[in-house]
């Protein structure tokens, strides 16, 4: 007898498939890796490149659908081991992805895993050994993970491993169950001090996940009435550090990583003012903490005072005060304990910005009082918000506010992110496509480069074309049914470059030349002709990504273009 299909099962396929319809996926199975990755990545509140830059799940991927490295909760890239550090006592966390549109979970997908783990986690093995087995981007996930756990040993970091199922189950097999507790004993044997989880996510765990509401609405809890104009949408108020923990964590106990998206910097670690911080937290001398912090500030798209001592707070942002809440969470993730008796308090600022140009400020004033790279607040220069307003006005959304379109329920396809716009001009603009494709987390950090770039003086369609050509490319290899994913990456940005020369019948490109450029002559005709001999080129070259990163590949392609 068939087993019936739940409502939870009929309404969540339901749901894909509207989202497949409005994706520019060739198949409804490619489509789910990508929708599977998002869900279970939720918390980490990455943007949908950032989801599909993993996604490795071709021939010979030793069931990983989806493989990601997260070193304290951030997205890691291969280009940013040289530089990589972390404080003692930071989080190593490989994911491992399988999804598969099916009402069951099968041993199989367990036991390709155990196969995988035994083989690319295993640091006396050679990675590349395996080169025959895996692809290339299974490779390079492993080697990412192996590489960050070396170059941070001497810094005694944590590691997990987390396997995730995706399915649309509604029950697990007790001999699947069997299967994850095997992988589990397997990976401890390599790494007997990390934490090791599979998670199986059925049917109602997909609708949950899929179903939580965009916009995050988080009550902040008060010492006492707060200081207000009369107004509501400016406070000043003193929160106790227990409510204050609560109010960057969830439910898990997790730190609320999205809140901190505005806040240009990154967590510095045990440097001098972090371990004061720390210190005060664990050394109180009778002194408020308030007394010794500069406390934070919050911004927020609506405030509403639900008492005297209590305000609801829509999409809150914490804009200035990532040192002082990652070390107040981890004092007391440490010290659970003295959450009740814990009496000091932290001043709290929450504001509802007028406009996008007062947020920016705001922003740019509340991280510039003391050192940072100007790199770190580059999103707040005017020519991004100038870009945003272009593109928005003619379909396209800027990702200048991490996540924030994609929370506005806005197509994947129709938002553009801020490292594939720089990769497009710094293809188009320097040509250098493999600077583009081996650098895609550093490529705002360099002075030089930004200032080609992004300038108030350029028109800006360059910018808009740029982007729309890039779409137009990255889709047209989406549906390209001849390539693996980590082919379809190694030569996107040398296709951006190759299409736009030949349209122009130069390689040398301006910002003038880019701006005037009809960008509406561009068709999948056109990127076809172009696309077919820097493949044939590409895969003669060895076909992977170290051509895709060699300096000389642009050559080879200005070449094949007559230059």
């Amino acid at each position: 007898m068939a087993r019936l299909v739940s409502n939870t099962q009929m309404l969540i396929k339901t749901c894909i498939q509207q989202d497949f319809g409005e994706s520019t996926y060739p198949t409804e199975n490619a489509f789910f890796e990508f929708f599977a990755a998002s869900q279970v990545l939720k918390n980490y509140n990455l943007s949908g490149e950032e989801v599909e830059n993993g996604i490795v799940g071709d021939g010979n991927d030793g069931g990983c659908d989806g493989l990601y490295v997260f070193l304290n909760g951030e997205l890691l890239t291969a280009d940013q081991i040289d530089n990589l550090s972390a404080p003692k006592g930071s989080v190593l966390n490989l994911t491992v992805i399988q999804a598969k549109e099916t009402n069951s979970f099968s041993e199989e997908a367990i036991m390709k895993w155990k196969t995988i783990s035994e083989n690319l986690l295993d640091m006396r093995k050679v990675v590349d050994s395996f080169s025959s087995r895996y692809n290339e981007a299974v490779r390079d996930g492993f080697t990412l993970f192996r590489d960050a756990l070396t170059k941070l040993i001497r810094s005694q970091i944590k590691t997990c491993v987390h396997y995730y199922y995706v399915s649309l189950a509604a029950e697990v097999h007790p001999n699947v169950r069997h299967q994850a507790e095997e992988l589990k004993e397997i990976v401890k044997t390599l790494y007997p001090s990390s934490s090791v989880e599979v998670y199986f996510v059925g049917a109602d765990e997909l609708m949950n996940l899929y179903s939580r509401d965009a916009d995050t609405q988080i009550n902040l809890t008060l010492v006492d009435n707060p200081i207000s104009l009369g107004s509501n949408v400016e406070y000043v108020a003193l929160v106790d550090l227990p409510s204050y923990y609560h109010f960057i964590t969830d439910d898990a106990g997790s730190l609320r990583r999205n809140l901190f998206e505005s806040n240009v910097r990154d967590y510095q670690g045990q440097n001098i003012v972090n371990s004061g911080i720390a210190d005060t937290l664990k050394n109180s001398r009778g002194e408020d903490f308030w007394w010794l912090n500069n406390g934070v500030t919050i911004l927020a798209e609506k405030i509403t005072q639900i008492t005297t001592k209590e305000l609801s707070l829509i999409n809150p942002q914490i804009v200035n005060g990532l040192q002082t809440s990652t070390e107040i969470y981890n004092y007391f993730s440490e010290n659970s304990a003295n959450l009740e008796s814990e009496k000091r308090n932290v001043l709290v600022r929450v504001v509802v910005p007028e406009s996008e140009e007062v947020r920016d400020n705001i922003i740019f004033a509340t991280n510039n009082q003391t050192t940072i790279p100007k790199s770190s607040l580059r999103v707040t220069d005017t020519i991004h918000l100038q870009i945003e307003m272009y593109l928005k006005s003619r379909g396209l959304f800027y990702d200048r506010r991490k996540n924030y379109y994609k929370n506005q329920k806005k197509k994947t396809s129709d938002i553009v992110g801020v490292s594939f716009l720089a990769q497009c001009l710094i293809s188009i603009i320097l040509h250098k496509p493999d600077f583009a494709r081996a650098r895609p987390s550093t490529l705002l950090t360099d002075d030089t480069t930004y200032a080609n770039l992004y300038d108030e003086r350029y028109n800006l369609k360059a910018y808009y074309n740029a982007a729309r050509i890039g779409k137009l490319v990255r889709h047209n290899l989406a549906v390209s049914q001849n390539m693996t994913q980590a082919e379809k990456s190694d030569i996107l940005f040398y296709l951006l470059y190759a299409v736009v020369a030949k349209a122009l019948g130069k390689k040398d490109i301006s910002f003038d030349d880019l701006s005037n450029f009809d960008e509406s002559l561009i068709n999948d005709d056109i990127i076809n002709e172009v696309k077919e001999p820097i493949y044939e080129k590409y895969k003669e070259l060895g076909g992977n990504g170290r051509v895709a990163k060699s300096s000389s590949f642009v050559g080879e392609i200005d070449a094949l273009l007559g230059f």
